[in-house]
């Protein structure tokens, strides 16, 4: 069969840089770290005491109070994100069949805030099992597209992808599939988290896997640095509105990029460290470029998972030169991690949108906080660093890599 053509027509974001994509990607551009000393809690006691968290968020400024109730804060960033992303998008909701556009989320944990809040409310009383009635639905994963499609009326295809860090990637690839096989006219697809608490912090300060520049945590991200010294927490949501050509060029969307190829991998080695060879990582960027029916020299730029982790940053990098051969040398290489933080499963699809953003205005943002040269990396690759750079960017290709060794890319090529 022939399969169908998607393209994205509206994007949303709310992230650490910016809370709607205009902040978003000016920020980005202008190489600003989003890390500062946590505000959602009191985290002296903690060996981290930074995050990248979205600031001046009131709730109210979007939800009446009864309804922020009823919403975990991952949920939240969900409904905001995906609100600028179809109002961006131009779509008449009235005018298309919601049979036939569906909700496909990423979220790598859900409402870890909420599953806190209740289990310490249960801790601090008698032993008398009183929770919120709304406990179990602000927690789960798979709340947040359903609370879009209840909004919006879209009864097509719902559903959450959960592969830690690689979720909401994963989920732009499942929507690429349901879009090119016809079983949707069009997907509001993204995702988000909202990690930054207690148990988010302090779980990942007890697997040694945050950075602990408690002194400078505008610098504390360092992808490919040679001080790097893991990666800094970050929360927030991004949406891609991803229709099928024929159905946008017939409302006269504006189209930003196609989405053209997804891959799909897994290490098979790790709990939580990566493959040392990239074995997954090359496996997964080789299926992305044989789905887009692309060569290794097609593609321009790379937005790297590059988390600022001592060991994952060199398997990418090796992944990335044994797939790329010569041509990793004629590419810009960037992690918009060093300046978002780690989004976890909402870190794949807000680096969509730079990748888009990217294709759109032919600038590749930066790899900032880069201060010492590691020898693990070849000096001829160009890892954008510390200052965006303009060049026109074709294809661009976006990885995400979760705990389990689940891989994840995708490939937006310009329109």
């Amino acid at each position: 069969m022939e399969m169908k053509r998607v393209v994205v027509t509206g994007i949303g974001a709310i992230t650490p840089l910016g809370n709607n994509l205009k902040e978003f990607w000016g920020a980005l551009k202008g190489g600003v770290s989003g890390a500062a000393p946590i505000t959602h809690f009191d985290a002296s006691k903690f060996k981290t005491q930074f995050a990248c968290e979205v600031k001046n968020y009131d709730p109210t400024d979007y939800f009446d109070r009864k309804e922020a109730r009823k919403l975990d804060l991952f949920a939240q960033y969900a409904l905001i994100s995906s609100d600028e992303a179809i109002q961006h998008s131009g779509l008449d909701l009235d005018q298309i069949n919601k049979d036939r556009v569906g909700v496909i989320w990423g979220a790598g944990i859900g409402g870890l805030r909420t599953f806190q809040e209740e289990c310490i409310t249960f801790g601090q009383g008698d032993g008398t099992p009183r929770f919120n009635p709304f406990f179990i639905p602000k927690m789960i994963a798979d709340i947040a597209p359903g609370h879009i499609s209840i909004k919006y009326g879209l009864r097509g295809p719902n559903f959450t992808t959960v592969s830690a860090c690689a979720s909401s990637t994963n989920a732009i690839s499942d929507a690429l599939t349901y879009i090119r096989l016809g079983k949707m006219d069009a997907c509001v697809c993204g995702g988000s988290e909202a990690a930054v608490s207690e148990a988010g912090i302090g779980g990942f300060n007890a697997m040694h896997a945050l950075s602990k520049r408690n002194d400078e945590p505008a610098k504390a991200s360092r992808p490919f640095d040679k001080d790097r010294d893991g990666f800094v927490l970050g929360e927030g949501g991004g949406t891609l509105i991803l229709e099928e050509y024929e159905h946008a060029k017939a409302r006269g969307a504006k189209i930003y990029a196609e989405l053209v190829g997804s891959g799909l991998s897994a290490d098979a080695h790790h709990m939580t460290a990566p493959h040392p060879e990239g074995l997954g990582a090359k496996n997964v960027m080789r299926l992305a470029l044989e789905d887009a029916g692309l060569e290794a020299e097609d593609i321009d730029y790379i937005n790297v998972h590059g988390t600022s982790t001592p060991l994952g940053d060199i398997a990418e990098a090796k992944a990335i030169k044994e797939v790329f051969g010569e041509h990793a040398y004629n590419l810009n290489i960037s992690s918009t991690k060093s300046m978002t933080g780690h989004l976890l499963g909402a870190a794949g699809i807000i680096e969509a949108i730079a990748s888009v953003m990217a294709i759109n205005e032919g600038i590749v943002p930066p790899t900032i906080n880069h201060f010492t040269d590691d020898d693990a990396f070849d000096p001829k690759l160009n890892f954008t660093f510390n200052q965006a750079q303009k060049r026109e960017v074709k294809a661009a290709l976006s990885n995400t890599f979760g705990f389990g060794g689940h891989n994840a890319s995708v490939i937006f090529k310009k329109f």
